[in-house]
Parts: C-alpha cells; sequence; structure tokens
C-alpha cells in the first residue's frame, strides 16, 4: 500500500446518511477479485442514469448531473465528506477498493460501520470520526466555498481547516502504524519472516515425523 501521512485535498460534501455498501459499489461489480479499476463504477446507481454493468464503457454513459461527484467542482476531491454510519451493509472490501481507484485516501464522518472501518484501513484509506455539530460546520464550509481543501495529518491525528481550525480525531495505534508505513496485513506478517523460518526448522528438528514426505514429487 502506499502510505497515508498528511494528505491536502479538495472535499467533496456525501450529504447522506446510512449509505451502505451496494451503493458505494452495487453487486454486479463483484465478480473481480482484483483491487483497481473500480474506480468508474464507485456510486455507479447515483452517478449514472442508466443501469452499469462489468466491462462496459463508461465514457458513453449518461450522467446523473445532480450527483456530488459530478460536478467539476468535486471531480479532483481527495477527501470525502459524510454522514453517520457510512459504510453500513455487506462486508465487501470492493466498497474500498472502489473509493481508493476514484482518488479518496481520507473519508470524514460522525460515524462508520465497524467492517467497512477496517477495511477501509487495511487499504490504504484513513476513516476520520469526527462530532456531528463539526461534521456539519464542515458541510457548510465545502458548500459556501468552491475548491475548499482540509489538510489531514496522521501522525499528529489531525484535521485542519483553511481558517486554522484543528480537529483531533483518535485511531488505534495499529492501524495508525499500518497506514503511515503502508503495510497491509501480509506486510505486517512478512516483517517477521526471519522468526517464522526460524520456528519452522526448530519444528523440523523436534518433529520430524510431521515433513516426512513434504516436499517430495
Amino acid at each position: 500500500m502506499e502510505p497515508l501521512t498528511r494528505v491536502t485535498g479538495v472535499v467533496a460534501p456525501l450529504d447522506r446518511a446510512n449509505v451502505d455498501t451496494d451503493a458505494i459499489i452495487p453487486k454486479q461489480f463483484l465478480k473481480s477479485i482484483h483491487r483497481t479499476g473500480f474506480g468508474p463504477n464507485l456510486f455507479d446507481e447515483w452517478r449514472y442514469l442508466d443501469h452499469g454493468e462489468p466491462g462496459q464503457d463508461n465514457s458513453g454513459r449518461p450522467l446523473n448531473p445532480d450527483f456530488v461527484l459530478n460536478q467539476p467542482r468535486y471531480r479532483d476531491a481527495r477527501i470525502l465528506l459524510t454522514r453517520r454510519n457510512f459504510g453500513c451493509g455487506s462486508s465487501r472490501e470492493h466498497a474500498p477498493w472502489a473509493l481508493a481507484d476514484f482518488g479518496f485516501r481520507v473519508l470524514i464522518a460522525p460515524s462508520f460501520a465497524d467492517i467497512f472501518y477496517n477495511n477501509c484501513s487495511k487499504n490504504g484509506i484513513l476513516p476520520v470520526v469526527l462530532p456531528e455539530d463539526t461534521v456539519q460546520s464542515l458541510f457548510e464550509a465545502t458548500w459556501a466555498n468552491e475548491g475548499y481543501t482540509l489538510t489531514v495529518d496522521l501522525p499528529e491525528q489531525v484535521v485542519t481547516t483553511p481558517e486554522g481550525e484543528r480537529h483531533g480525531f483518535d485511531i488505534d495505534p495499529h492501524r495508525k502504524r499500518m497506514l503511515v508505513e503502508g503495510l497491509d496485513e501480509i506486510g505486517l506478517t512478512l516483517e517477521r519472516a526471519d522468526d517464522i523460518r526460524a520456528y519452522e526448522a526448530k519444528r523440523r528438528e523436534v518433529t520430524p515425523w510431521i515433513f516426512e514426505g513434504v516436499g517430495r514429487a
């Protein structure tokens, strides 16, 4: 994963609560297990006026002009601002894959569904929980100012507005380390590769009968 330390970017305001993962990436796109290529179908049913299917050329599809990500001022957003319980529903990892492929590195909301929150931190996206009144003030600032940006500093655990207001947030130290160092669970395991090899070598010495026939053609 790409390390995430400090993100400064345009904010896109998705003014909806209880957004489920089927809205984030509809079920028909779950056939692929590749982590890339889902960005064009992020929020597919809200973003387009027709029905989307895997492998379809999205360049000619009719866009919903009222959907936030279709508005020019938000198309290059890197921070998604949304409402409570974002990411509820099924546990599909395709949801954070689609958000990341679109270009989002940070999500800000009053609350997230637990499994979705976990999947985000495993896939290089930082979910930031802020109080409802703070989120509301950020919505109002985003609506009022085209090109509104925020700076999210993960090591310091602070969201800073252009006016200099600072909003602290909590994050589990383990998740924080994974994001800052760009490590997924496989990467964390590989950090102990020497210990794992030493353990397996010791097991072969102590219990050789377990390994009889292992590796033979």
